[in-house]
């Protein structure tokens, strides 16, 4: 029969009490529990924080946190759209965030960590289309920072309109932005 020595015999039990020692645990049981469970919620926490920093700093996440249009184009699928901005007429007088983020501080850098996470979600997981398309908030964003800068022209605009059609700027001015 096989026994380990220093654990005793499995038939008697001598599993559970190697188990025991290598996960620290004592004959009473409760404190080594929780030893235990700390011990695992350190290590969780310690590579959580570990993967954290590694994608940040390989992804070059501080670019993100400026208002460098350079910072946009740290994903390979951004380069045409740069390259857009840089020749319309926008990238003479606003940057990404001027377009794309709110005008107020909090909604701003929700945007920009909402924006964060699923922007590197789908870089790191390969999961986006190669033509970009932006979503229902972000239009929402986008429409209100035309207005933001332009709302004489579209209060114009508008008073021709029946006063519930509401129109979209980027049906009409879709490249606007980002040349191409």
């Amino acid at each position: 029969m096989c026994t380990l020595q220093a654990f005793g015999d499995v038939t008697k039990g001598g599993w559970s009490r190697m188990a025991n020692r290598i996960l620290g645990l004592s004959r009473s049981g409760a404190a080594g529990a929780r030893r235990w469970f700390f011990r695992l919620v350190a290590v969780g926490m310690g590579t959580l924080v570990g993967v954290v920093v590694f994608t940040f700093s390989y992804g070059n996440g501080a670019a993100y946190l400026s208002n460098d249009p350079a910072g946009c184009v740290n994903c390979h699928v951004m380069r045409e759209n740069y390259d857009g901005w840089v020749k319309s007429s926008h990238g003479k007088v606003a940057v990404c965030n001027d377009c794309h983020t709110p005008h107020n501080f909090i909604g701003k850098w929700t945007t920009k960590a909402v924006n964060g996470w699923n922007h590197g979600l789908a870089f790191t997981t390969g999961r986006f289309p190669d033509n970009i398309q932006i979503r229902d908030h972000n239009l929402r964003v986008t429409e209100e920072s035309c207005l933001f800068c332009h709302e004489s022209v579209v209060e114009g605009i508008q008073a021709t309109r029946p006063h519930d059609q509401k129109i979209s700027c980027v049906t009409c001015h879709s490249n606007v932005g980002h040349l191409r």
